[in-house]
């Protein structure tokens, strides 16, 4: 595989990672239901609501990705350390948010209810699970970034390589230019007449 290949299956792991925290963040994660309240009600909570660790740490895998094609060498290999570390986050901050006492504070502060009700019931569907891929995806990415990423050519180096001929190739103005028109001043010539036609002898 080539190094430009291997770049591109890596950023598209680092955009689908990024892409399913961020997706699952908006969904409901859990519900919550106290049938033993003065009056029995249910309330949803999504992955924003149990704190928006996945999202923003989904907005900052995607601000990685772009660094990721901007950047070259050890910069580079910075960057896939900290897109490793956002992926771990997210999964972190994610199994966090689904523990029970949590997630029943955060319903609670949404329905005071809650409060008033008997042992409330709480069932987690699996878009938290969701959640907990796209970080592992993202940590993935981070850290075939940091181990190769080093290798890896750079956005610019196809025009580097492009312009580096020609400029080399192009010629030197001479260095004494300015001083030579100068000195045929000084004698009272006209600096211009050699790029006038020769006028022809009689």
């Amino acid at each position: 595989m080539t190094p430009a290949r291997e770049r591109g299956l890596t950023a598209l792991a680092c955009a689908a990672g990024a892409g399913l925290a961020l997706l699952a963040a908006g969904r409901v994660w859990a519900t919550v239901r106290a049938a033993g309240a003065i009056t029995p009600f249910t309330e949803s909570v999504t992955g924003r609501d149990l704190g928006g660790t996945a999202s923003a740490l989904g907005w900052a895998g995607l601000a990685g990705l772009a660094a990721l094609f901007a950047t070259r060498g050890r910069v580079r290999q910075a960057v896939g350390a900290l897109i490793a570390a956002f992926g771990a986050g997210i999964v972190y901050g994610t199994v966090v948010s689904v523990q029970r006492s949590h997630v029943v504070d955060v319903a609670g502060d949404k329905r005071a209810l809650l409060k008033l009700g008997a042992s409330p019931q709480m069932d987690v569907n699996l878009w938290w699970m969701v959640s907990v891929t796209g970080g592992v995806l993202l940590a993935a990415a981070g850290l075939v970034v940091l181990v190769r990423g080093a290798r890896w050519p750079g956005m610019s180096a196809r025009y580097e390589r492009e312009t580096a001929p020609a400029a080399a190739s192009a010629p030197a103005a001479p260095a004494d230019d300015a001083a030579g028109l100068w000195k045929s001043l000084d004698r009272g010539e006209d600096p211009t007449d050699h790029d006038r036609p020769a006028e022809p002898r009689r």
